[in-house]
């Protein structure tokens, strides 16, 4: 079922919310070794579920809302489930090197930053 207009917004402003990293920043993270280094990787394929989708996230903020497409809103959600679900689970202590940072910022947030 495709979001109403007014889901769309509320997609996009919570999407725009967590994902506090810049594209530029992105895509220089997904090239590093810690980045390398987290997540999940499926069956048969070669990279982490993870790294799937900042390249994804990375799509999606080169359009404008009016090119989004359904699945582009579904990954937008996944991402904000992912980060919300992810954030709820922060270790205590220093968390600036470290897995749980690294495998959030794949998904294209830093916990680091302040919004």
């Amino acid at each position: 079922m495709h979001p109403s207009p007014e889901e769309e917004a509320e997609i996009r402003r919570e999407f725009d919310r967590l994902v506090n990293l810049t594209s530029t920043e992105l895509a220089a993270w997904l090239e590093t070794s810690e980045s390398r280094r987290v997540g999940m990787v499926r069956r048969g394929e070669t990279e982490s579920v993870g790294r799937q989708s900042g390249r994804r996230i990375l799509a999606i903020r080169a359009k404008t809302a009016e090119d989004l497409t359904q699945a582009d809103y579904a990954h937008m959600k996944k991402v904000i489930r992912y980060c919300r679900r992810h954030l709820a689970q922060r270790p205590w202590g220093d968390v600036t090197d470290t897995r749980w940072r690294w495998s959030l910022m794949n998904w294209g947030h830093d916990p680091l930053r302040k919004n």
